[in-house]
């Protein structure tokens, strides 16, 4: 069974930085997507960024990019979120997901999700 576990969210002020880390087990990622979306109160899941697990290749949503930074760990089976320059719009419950076809930007590609962890940037 997946078990995916996030950590590292928090409270920031806007312009500061958080690093999320979202820990994988229960079998092999190499073939796989990680992604990691976010849910603001009263919205739907929105795409952040993606990496594949086998050659790092990253994508991410235009509202993040130049900001976030996705990466991973293989040997720790660890896949990061670096959140630099953060605003309050990035306010959110961030998740990590993984999959191994589909859309990556697509939440119904996606069928094992870790819990969350809450993001909260002040102005």
């Amino acid at each position: 069974q997946v078990h995916l576990v996030e950590s590292g969210g928090g409270l920031a002020q806007a312009g500061g930085s958080l690093r999320l880390s979202c820990a994988a087990s229960g079998r092999t990622f190499s073939n796989d997507y990680m992604g990691w979306f976010r849910q603001a109160p009263g919205k739907e899941h929105e795409f952040v960024a993606a990496i594949t697990w086998s050659d790092g290749s990253t994508y991410y949503a235009d509202s993040v990019k130049g900001r976030f930074t996705v990466s991973r760990d293989s040997a720790k089976n660890t896949v990061y979120l670096q959140m630099n320059a953060m605003k309050p719009e990035d306010t959110a419950v961030y998740y990590c997901a993984t999959t191994a076809s589909g859309s990556i930007r697509a939440v119904r590609s996606y069928a094992d999700w870790g819990q969350g962890t809450q993001v909260t940037v002040s102005s």
